[in-house]
Parts: C-alpha cells; structure tokens; sequence
C-alpha cells in the first residue's frame, strides 16, 4: 500500500494532530500510553524477567519513555521511528522496522500499533527483526482483520492499514516468541515459569495426544 518513503511523509505533522492530539479525533492518549506502560512493567515483573535495555520499536512521540523509565529505574530506552518529522524534533534513531537491526539485544521492545502500516513481506521481516534483537521479551499489538470486524470504532481508527488475521501474527511471532499473555511475547530461551491456567499458550491433552501418535499402530 505504501512505500516506506512514502510512509514517512505520511506520518507528519497532520498526522499526530489527528489521530493523538485533537480531542475530537484522536485515538489514544498519553494517559493510555502511560496506563499500557504499567502493565507492561507489572507483567515483567510479575515473570522476574530484568530490565536494562529498552527498545521502543515505532516509538512516536515518545509517550511511553517516561512511564516505562519509571518502572525500571536505570534502563536505557532506544527510540526508533520512521517519521521524520518525529526523529528531527525529539531525537529518534530514524528507521524502519523493516530493515532495522542493530547487533546490540533488548531485554524489552515494546511495538505498538506499527506493523499494519506495512506490507506483508515488511511485516514478516519486521517480526523477524524484532525476535533477533530481543533476549527477553517483546510486548506487541496490532489492529487485525477480527478486531476491525467487531471490535474497532471505524469512524475514528487509522483505516489505511493492512488487515490481517491474528493468526497471521500469531504463526510468525512463535517461531522467536512464547505467549505469556496480554501481548507479552517471552524470547524462546529466555527463562519463563508460569501456571498452566496463566499462560497464554495451551495445547489440550487431547491435541498433544494427536501429536505423538504415530501414523501406523504398532504390532
């Protein structure tokens, strides 16, 4: 739909005024960013999972700086946008999730409503970026093809996005990632201990059983 040269002129200055700072338009507020920042932080703590390095991956304006700062005193935050209009006025490292990688890895990266502004074969590469650079865990949401069914509110949400299926998230973000819950998505490796009826993830006896069956009974 959109060039990644042409999704940096979108995202000026019009754009924010729109969907984040008139009243009458805008989608979400700082006080959401701060509110989604906690949970971030409770979730990770709660999992005892450190925090050192912060990678703030389509970071916008920034709102989630301060509230994630607080809740790990110390953290380093890396901001990566790919608004130039953004990087020029609040010091982003300027990019696309696309093509973005750096060989430095990120205890959390937090990608918020970023990846439906790119194309199926960006996307995938982006959620690639993404498992390749994270040692902990990754928060990630996106509007899906289900959400903008029965859930979204059309007449203000950003329409000029590819819609795709949960599961379509779901399939690439577990090749790297365990579920743990509420978009909180662990590194595989990466220590993770939870309850059965905690996690996200559930494969039913009934399923496993199907798994280890063999094609052919023995004799």
């Amino acid at each position: 739909m959109h060039s990644i040269a042409a999704r940096r002129e979108r995202f000026d200055e019009g754009y924010y005024r729109r969907f984040y700072f008139d009243p009458r338009t805008r989608v979400i507020s700082r006080r959401d960013f701060a509110q989604r920042a906690r949970m971030i932080g409770a979730l990770m703590q709660h999992l005892e999972l450190p925090v050192r390095r912060i990678l703030d991956a389509g970071c916008g304006l920034g709102w989630m700086r301060a509230p994630l700062l607080k809740a790990f005193p110390g953290a380093a935050y890396v901001g990566v946008e790919v608004s130039e209009h953004l990087c020029k006025r609040h010091g982003w490292i300027h990019g696309s999730l696309a093509t973005f990688r750096t060989r430095t890895s990120f205890d959390l990266i937090v990608c918020h409503d970023v990846i439906q502004y790119l194309s199926e074969r960006d996307a995938a590469r982006a959620i690639g970026n993404l498992g390749a650079m994270s040692r902990g865990a990754l928060y990630f949401h996106a509007p899906t093809l289900e959400d903008w069914r029965s859930r979204a509110d059309r007449e203000a949400s950003d329409s000029e996005v590819h819609l795709r299926p949960a599961e379509w998230y779901r399939t690439r973000l577990a090749k790297y990632f365990r579920h743990a819950g509420f978009g909180l998505y662990v590194r595989r490796g990466a220590p993770l201990m939870q309850w059965a009826l905690e996690s996200a993830e559930h494969v039913s006896t009934s399923d496993k059983a199907k798994k280890k069956r063999p094609g052919r009974a023995p004799a």
